[in-house]
């Protein structure tokens, strides 16, 4: 069934009417009244709906059952990323969402190519966050990541010390192309939370990756080759899903 994004309370028996984004979905796909539809507010599980009626610009559906399906990785891993260019962030925040990242932070580093700030970062951000959006609705994905603002790597890396957050998850890695840093999965076993950071192109600087560190992030490698800034995050995610 076709499967919309709906951020509203959910209940078995109600009637509403579709957020604005969905009703064009609904319309785009010409889907006709009696038609059976998913929905998910990204609070838990997923609604079976009946699409009700069909306006110019609104769409009224039935909900008719729930279900706690969860399709969720094995563990949560939030990542870190210095922005790759162009459409590769894009293309990074679609498949980081379909292989499990439970958050998204987009880092400002000294080697970035986009550079964002002000109303252009955040306008990216709501771009970002849509993707995510519609990453979810294709993949089957129940829980959406949250994309957060653009920050500069020393403003991240500052609330990521010891100290500045509560209890800090079970690892922080850092992907380095340090040639003796241990493999990613000899150092991650196990189902606990992770921070992974990875750089941009060119990737980090010296006084960044000694930042992080010092943040308690320790460097993992993904063996010998060099792979894109875009590239890098997502098999690291495909490692721990």
């Amino acid at each position: 069934m076709p499967r919309f994004h709906c951020p509203a309370p959910l209940a078995a028996g109600q009637s509403l009417d579709l957020p604005a984004g969905a009703a064009r979905h609904v319309q785009v796909l010409r889907l006709q009244p009696g038609a059976r539809i998913t929905l998910f507010n990204g609070e838990g599980g997923e609604f079976e709906a009946t699409i009700e009626r069909i306006g110019r610009s609104d769409v009224r559906v039935q909900v008719t059952r729930h279900s706690a399906v969860e399709r969720e990785a094995r563990r949560e891993v939030q990542l870190a990323v210095g922005m790759p260019a162009n459409e590769r962030m894009d293309w990074l925040v679609e498949k980081a969402t379909e292989l499990g990242a439970s958050a998204i932070r987009p880092v400002l580093a000294d080697r970035s190519v986009l550079k964002l700030k002000g109303e252009r970062a955040s306008k990216k951000q709501a771009h970002w966050q849509a993707i995510a959006i519609a990453a979810c609705e294709q993949c089957g994905r129940n829980r959406v990541p949250v994309v957060h603002e653009v920050l500069a790597f020393g403003d991240w890396v500052a609330a990521m010390r010891p100290g500045a957050t509560g209890a800090p998850p079970a690892l922080r890695l850092l992907l380095s192309l340090d040639p003796k840093a241990p493999l990613l999965h000899e150092l991650a076993p196990g189902d606990g939370g992770i921070d992974l950071l990875s750089g941009p192109e060119g990737g980090l600087s010296a006084a960044e990756e000694d930042a992080a560190l010092a943040a308690g992030f320790r460097r993992v490698s993904l063996g010998p080759r060099v792979l894109r800034a875009e590239t890098a995050p997502l098999a690291a995610l495909s490692l721990l899903a």
